[in-house]
């Protein structure tokens, strides 16, 4: 697919209006300048503009054909060029798998109010707050969740990192992803993917913003399997929207900030590294609207497993037991007959954290506020407040439609464990538990409905 390059400015300054290729893994070509992007070949001994070519791999060059993904840049400096000489650097709220703390107790079930936005101007970096880690960033599993607090852009100062690729999950505010192939605007209820290795500048479009980032460590994420859903519903790949090449050219001293093995690493260069004039590949950032992610659910009777609910799955080594799976519960219609609609009690080896977007949730019509967050660990119970219970078990069993709400979860095959920010900073409900006190023994020994 090549993109209409019309539009696009030929200096310096980034785009200030997106403009997007429609799919989800797509084979993509894309041009800022006409005729930059070479045809036929992959690197030819010489490119127009004096660009160079280079290869951005996110898989093994020997994975199988249809999980290769690789995208070739063609770009005003090489990227050895956007590094120099690293220094260490602290972003002490940002922590990564493994970290267990000794003095923090994991094992629970636990719901926190929205983490309030901080007198304090933070960034992209500087305003994330790890809430739970798992797995092992090392060996490339797992995962960690975060909530990110924006109240500026980043002027002049890169990021990437080499250890995850990044889900994020605006909650409020908009964002601006300036990306080396590309430049990706988000809003609440939409989300965005950016891989493994990709540089981006993050700024700040309407504030403050909030909002949730899952850090997978392993397997990228795909479209799970629909089985016998067959072709259609969930999320649609056409809807799935992959930015077209825009770059900047500005000699300007800058700061580029890398991410590795949980470490923070910056240097300094003297240029934007956002110089990629065209590319083409299957390797690139992507945003979604999660208002067109389409449900399916009962039509007779049960209450089907949440899986269902799936948007994008990272695959881990155990066929059908995910890395990590992103869940979205949003607004539908219930119809189902003689049965408990909201989701049942239960408990499994998935460890569950949930976050709320906007709207109630149904099964916790109480306590679960836009921008808060739960956790519900690996075999650990949970399910439906009373209020929930006793309202669903005593419902006119009419189709009803759940309005205005919107919630996701973080599902991992993985323990999530708590940070200290977590245990210790953020406003957690202390009477979360409470929640199940008042659910009544209604057993007897007579039979018959109680």
């Amino acid at each position: 697919m090549t993109a209409d390059t019309s539009a696009l400015p030929t200096t310096g300054q980034p785009r200030t209006a997106s403009a997007y290729m429609p799919g989800f893994g797509n084979d993509f070509e894309t041009e800022a300048l006409p005729g930059a992007l070479p045809q036929g070949m992959n690197s030819p001994q010489k490119c127009a503009y004096g660009l160079y070519g280079e290869q951005l791999s996110g898989t093994a060059f020997t994975a199988p054909s249809h999980q290769n993904e690789r995208t070739w840049c063609y770009r005003i400096r090489p990227s050895v060029k956007h590094t120099g000489r690293f220094s260490r650097i602290d972003l002490p709220y940002w922590k990564s798998a493994p970290h267990v703390l000794a003095d923090v107790t994991s094992l629970g079930q636990y719901r926190w109010d929205p983490v309030p936005h901080a007198d304090a101007p933070l960034d992209w970096l500087t305003g994330m707050r790890t809430m739970t880690t798992a797995g092992d960033v090392n060996t490339q599993t797992g995962m960690a969740s975060h909530v990110y607090l924006v109240t500026q852009s980043m002027a002049d100062a890169y990021f990437y990192s080499a250890d995850s690729e990044l889900l994020v999950v605006p909650q409020e505010g908009r964002l601006r992803f300036c990306t080396e192939l590309g430049v990706i605007e988000l809003e609440p209820q939409e989300i965005a993917i950016i891989p493994r290795g990709l540089v981006y500048r993050v700024e700040l479009l309407d504030g403050p913003a909030r909002g949730f980032v899952c850090e997978n460590y392993g397997q990228k994420f795909d479209l799970p399997g629909r089985g016998p859903i067959g072709a259609n519903c969930m999320a649609n790949r056409r809807d799935f929207k992959t930015p077209v090449a825009a770059f900047e050219d500005r000699e300007t001293p800058s700061t580029v900030t890398v991410k590795w093995c949980g470490q923070f690493h910056r240097c300094e260069i003297g240029h934007s590294p956002l110089d990629v004039v065209a590319w083409h590949g299957n390797y690139a950032p992507v945003k979604y609207d999660l208002r067109t992610y389409c449900p399916v659910g009962a039509v007779l009777f049960d209450h089907p497993d949440p899986s269902i609910f799936t948007v994008l799955t990272a695959p881990s080594g155990v066929e059908g037991t995910a890395n990590i799976d992103f869940v979205l519960f949003r607004d539908r219609w219930m119809v189902a007959e003689n049965t408990f609609r909201p989701p049942w009690y239960h408990k499994n080896v998935m460890s569950e954290l949930m976050g709320n977007i906007h709207g109630q949730y149904d099964a916790k019509p109480q306590g679960f506020a836009p921008g808060g967050m739960s956790l519900h660990n690996m075999m650990l119970p949970h399910g439906p407040d009373r209020e929930a219970f006793e309202g669903a078990s005593n419902a006119d069993l009419a189709p009803h439609k759940l309005e205005d709400t919107m919630s996701f979860m973080f599902e991992t095959r993985f323990p999530q464990h708590l940070t200290e920010f977590a245990a210790h900073e953020a406003p957690l409900q202390d009477d979360y538990l409470d929640c199940w006190t008042s659910l009544e023994k209604k057993f007897d020994g007579t039979p018959g409905e109680k």
